[in-house]
């Protein structure tokens, strides 16, 4: 099995629909780091699981400098559900780690 792990550093803003009180309500920013990991048993044409540039692309073109609310229009843009999101826009993606701030991680993975 080769895997490989994509790090990166997503600047950007978004606001929770929340149902008690709370300043992420608020229209605020941040500073994501995040983990993208994409496993596979063969290597495609190009001897790689998937391309680091490919991994970024899928990211921060979506994402770096934007206002997350309206790139997942659907959902509440959570560390939780950003994760979710970038898993299920890269090839052979089994785990997402979003680090929102220091002390505060979110994770999806395949089970």
């Amino acid at each position: 099995m080769y895997t490989v792990t994509k790090r990166l550093e997503v600047a950007g803003a978004h606001k929770l629909t929340l149902p008690y009180k709370s300043k992420c309500s608020n229209l605020h920013g941040h500073n994501w780091i995040i983990y993208v990991t994409c496993k596979a048993e063969t290597l495609n044409e190009n001897g790689m699981v998937v391309d680091f540039k490919h991994i970024s692309e899928a990211v921060k073109d979506n994402l770096d400098h934007q206002y997350v609310n309206e790139v997942l229009p659907n959902m509440n843009p959570t560390a939780e559900n950003i994760a979710k999101w970038i898993h299920d826009n890269i090839p052979h993606c089994v785990k997402v780690q979003v680090q929102e701030s220091e002390g505060n991680v979110a994770i999806y993975e395949e089970t």
